[in-house]
């Protein structure tokens, strides 16, 4: 396993690390549980590099990096509409678009295409990312608000966007039926 790979599955074993932080809830794990969720954004960060940058790109890391940085998410975003932090419509957003993009993508890999991420759905994690680390810190109102539109919109954008640039990996899917 390249050291790609091997970060992708430190992110995936930080996040169990994080919601144990979270709902334990001793005093200030509010700061430790976003330290843990920002390590674990970074190596997302630091994954790609290293994978660009020593062309170590891989089928395999296609696949598990953002499966790694679906379940942050969705772990994080869970645990804030469970403490009434995030909109429950917020989440249920951010989810329909993963399984679309999933979905896309598993229609690719019967074409034998492996569809990476979009320059828009990089800009998604990046936002979404920062919003909820923000959000484990007691922040006005007013930018909570801001983190929720910045998060819907760049999440909706980036969909369209996947499947705007993958049609034909559905028009194949549909003229095979």
């Amino acid at each position: 396993m390249n050291t790609a790979n091997k970060l992708t599955m430190v992110r995936v074993a930080l996040i169990p690390v994080y919601l144990i932080v979270l709902y334990i809830g001793f005093r200030g794990s509010n700061i430790v549980a976003m330290a843990i969720f920002i390590i674990a954004s970074l190596t997302d960060f630091a994954d790609g590099y290293i994978a660009r940058s020593r062309s170590q790109e891989t089928d395999f890391g296609k696949f598990t990096d953002p499966l790694a940085d679906k379940i942050l998410v969705v772990s994080a975003m869970l645990w804030f509409v469970e403490t009434g932090t995030l909109p429950g419509w917020v989440a249920l957003i951010v989810i329909i678009r993963e399984f679309m993009v999933t979905a896309l993508r598993l229609v690719a890999v019967g074409d034998g295409r492996v569809i990476a991420a979009g320059l828009t759905g990089k800009i998604k994690t990046v936002v979404t990312m920062i919003c909820l680390s923000a959000m484990h810190l007691a922040i006005p109102r007013w930018t909570l608000y801001i983190c929720f539109t910045a998060i819907s919109v760049t999440t909706v954008v980036s969909g369209i966007e996947y499947y705007a640039r993958n049609m034909d990996v559905l028009k194949l899917a549909a003229n095979s039926e």
